[in-house]
């Protein structure tokens, strides 16, 4: 399982309220606590397709760039403004 790597998952940024203003989001284990934990709306589409885009991608099924994107689809679907690094 690919839980803690963060070689294939370039990092972002998520811009949530609430006490901690920036969550960054560095490795698949970030990116599903923070969909399962700390999203603001668990029942649009893009947030069901990136669960699932990081399950797949924490058992090697997908790869970790598949669910970063589906992260920031869902993201934009529930109104959380993305912050990433282009390089």
């Amino acid at each position: 399982m690919k839980w803690h790597t963060s070689g294939e998952f370039a990092p972002l940024m998520l811009v949530v309220s609430g006490p901690e203003k920036y969550k960054l989001v560095a490795t698949l284990g970030q990116a599903a606590e923070m969909l399962m934990d700390s999203w603001r709306v668990d029942d649009g589409e893009e947030y069901l397709i990136a669960i699932r885009a990081c399950r797949d991608a924490i058992h090697g099924e997908v790869p970790s760039e598949d669910a970063r994107e589906a992260l920031i689809h869902a993201a934009d679907e529930a109104g959380i403004s993305v912050i990433t690094v282009v390089h």
